[in-house]
């Protein structure tokens, strides 16, 4: 008599419908999992969170996972979903490890973490901290620095991360749907990516503080304690800020953004790091998804996080 396997499943929340085709390139829109393989410390757990977070919209933000899920598992479900990319967390006794693969066939780099901060950590940082919401309607935009050396490791690197998030045509896009930028700087000296990811805002030049809280809040200011309604405007310490007037860091916009950065009006731009931050190292990049042939190892095949082949057994 015939026996039946039980397959394992996956369970995710929809991914938000967005199109799917990317009208830049015409292929389709870049979608990812985040999860983790083996256990994870708290840390690592929120982490991966974190991360899923900045993924957003294109990315399933409340994946379940079981621990008897194994790789080929999310593979079953990536496909009708339209998924792309895997980032998978791992650690080990040395180090945590990330891995960002492109499905179904690879290629999988390994970045060993060497350093990392979670976003609530980068909030709690800062006197001003600043996350809404809203900034995760839209994809991140992608910078890469450092990485033009020419060694071919790298140039997958730039290939991997720069499919990883949707094209932008700079003639069409609409600038009130860039409010992140996910950053990524090489130092050729000591082969480590500093990892950053920052919310973008501007703030027109010229314009008080007080000024653009009352046009952005729509409140009536107290002015009980004032001889003047100029003193409103004038009062020290709410002037200008000195950071707004660098040259080297306005534009001039096109169209209205919001209610207080005209097109007739210089912007400063302004970038606040919302987080997780990391410093990676690249360790290893295979042919396949985490399996087939190294094509670039900075350890050999001792130093490295092992593998985890996909077999049909699986």
């Amino acid at each position: 008599m015939a026996r039946f396997r039980n397959k394992k499943k996956v369970f995710a929340k929809p991914i938000v419908k967005k199109p799917n085709v990317d009208h830049v390139t015409g292929d389709k829109i870049p979608k990812s999992f985040v999860f983790s393989r083996g256990k994870l410390p708290s840390s690592l757990k929120q982490l991966e969170l974190d991360l899923r977070k900045m993924m957003l919209p294109h990315t399933a933000l409340k994946l379940k996972e079981k621990k008897r899920n194994n790789l080929r598992d999310f593979l079953n479900v990536a496909g009708p979903m339209g998924v792309t990319h895997f980032l998978m967390l791992s650690k080990t006794e040395s180090a945590p490890y990330l891995r960002v693969a492109r499905t179904p066939q690879g290629p999988t780099l390994t970045f060993k973490i060497h350093e990392y901060s979670l976003a609530v950590d980068v909030s709690q940082s800062q006197s001003r901290p600043r996350c809404p919401q809203e900034l995760f309607k839209n994809p991140p935009l992608i910078v890469l620095s450092g990485f033009g050396t020419g060694e071919q490791h790298l140039k997958l690197t730039t290939i991997m991360f720069q499919n990883i998030f949707p094209a932008i045509d700079i003639n069409t896009v609409k600038l009130s749907s860039c409010q992140r930028l996910v950053l990524l700087n090489y130092d050729k000296e000591t082969k480590l990516i500093d990892f950053r990811h920052y919310s973008i805002r501007l703030q027109p030049m010229g314009v008080s503080r007080r000024i653009r809280k009352l046009v952005q809040s729509h409140q009536v200011p107290d002015l009980r304690s004032l001889q003047d309604v100029s003193d409103f405007v004038t009062k020290a310490g709410y002037g200008s800020e000195s950071e707004a007037d660098d040259e080297a860091a306005t534009v001039s916009l096109a169209n209205d953004i919001g209610r207080v950065n005209r097109a007739s009006m210089k912007s400063a731009v302004k970038l606040q790091e919302i987080g997780p931050r990391m410093t990676l190292q690249l360790t290893k990049v295979e042919e396949g998804l985490c399996t087939g042939g190294i094509i670039f190892s900075e350890y050999g095949d001792g130093g490295v996080v092992r593998n985890e082949t996909v077999t049909e057994e699986d």
